[in-house]
């Protein structure tokens, strides 16, 4: 079911077309003024050519046959509120590659320890990836004794937003980003824990990144790297209570493992020395993956390039968080 927009109000209507008479005359500082003031109202101007339409900020949340699918994070009630009460979540995110969901729900099967959430973001998935997350179906056997939490969403929601609707509901007292591209063949807690229990370190997982000035993001061996990518990214959930949420600017997960580390590192006091990143040599292995890619890839490079700039405004002053570019490694 796709749900049916409201009509905006007249005077937001008012403002957009004066905002179209801006940008036709050339005056793009007012133009901008007014998108501003639009946005602020929970709406927002999508252009097409020299016609523009109104649609609000997030999709709207609906329940459809008694199932709540979500529009955006804030409508997802939060447990990050109370103390946690299981050792590790992890949350990962299942679109369009059901084959690769299943892979790493049998491997958190398999290997995690007792303790552990696991959270899956339906983000409005293919037809077949749906039916595999329905109640009864063989993906959502239970985990450590617990059946995973699945939250639907109303709409395709860019990476952040549809993380930041998984991590409203973690429980653990660590948090995993796993990728469903990642294939579990072992324990890949029990060090994560471990390493975490320095309070030097900020972040930790199973594949690492390095940069020599933010603009050639690179694969690193480590251990200690500049980020950790989000195949198995695990940090503590205070950390994500006092530093989070994500920025949903950042629509793909291209640079926003790479964001979000260095906002652990950087932590919650700028006079702080920064903590590090610690790249582990765990039981993970990451594979190609599978299945059609719903975004055009012109429309992919352009989000990836907006998030590079999110990540080169947010850190272009804090050489202090970044240890070189290692040699022989291919940028992203």
């Amino acid at each position: 079911m796709t749900p049916a927009f409201p009509t905006p109000p007249d005077d937001l209507e008012a403002l957009a077309r004066e905002r179209a008479a801006a940008r036709t005359a050339g005056d793009y500082a007012r133009a901008d003024f007014l998108r501003a003031r639009i946005e602020s109202s929970g709406w927002r101007v999508v252009d097409r050519g020299t016609a523009f339409h109104l649609e609000p900020a997030a999709p709207p949340t609906i329940e459809e046959a008694g199932v709540v699918r979500y529009g955006s994070a804030g409508a997802v009630p939060t447990v990050l509120d109370v103390p946690a009460s299981a050792r590790f979540t992890v949350l990962l995110i299942a679109e369009d590659q059901p084959d690769d969901t299943t892979r790493l729900l049998d491997g958190l099967r398999a290997f995690a320890p007792v303790g552990t959430q696991v959270v899956v973001v339906a983000n409005e998935p293919a037809p077949e990836q749906a039916a595999r997350l329905v109640a009864g179906s063989g993906d959502l056997e239970p985990v450590a004794g617990s059946e995973p939490e699945v939250l639907w969403t109303s709409a395709r929601l860019g990476r952040a937003s549809a993380l930041n609707l998984g991590l409203r509901r973690a429980r653990g007292a660590v948090v995993i980003l796993a990728d469903t591209t990642v294939e579990i063949t072992g324990d890949a807690f029990g060090q994560v824990a471990a390493a975490l229990d320095d309070p030097g370190l900020a972040v930790t997982g199973g594949f690492g990144l390095a940069a020599a000035d933010l603009r050639h993001v690179v694969p690193a061996d480590g251990p200690d790297v500049d980020a950790i990518a989000t195949g198995w990214l695990a940090f503590r959930r205070e950390d994500l209570a006092a530093l989070g949420p994500l920025d949903e600017k950042f629509a793909v997960d291209v640079h926003l493992d790479a964001w979000w580390s260095l906002v652990l590192r950087a932590g919650r006091d700028p006079a702080q020395p920064p903590r590090r990143a610690l790249r582990l040599d765990l039981p993970l292995v990451r594979h190609e993956r599978h299945g059609p890619d719903t975004l055009a890839a012109a429309e992919r490079d352009r989000l990836a390039k907006r998030s590079f700039y999110r990540l080169l405004d947010r850190f272009r002053d804090r050489a202090d968080l970044l240890s070189g570019q290692p040699a022989g490694r291919e940028a992203r």
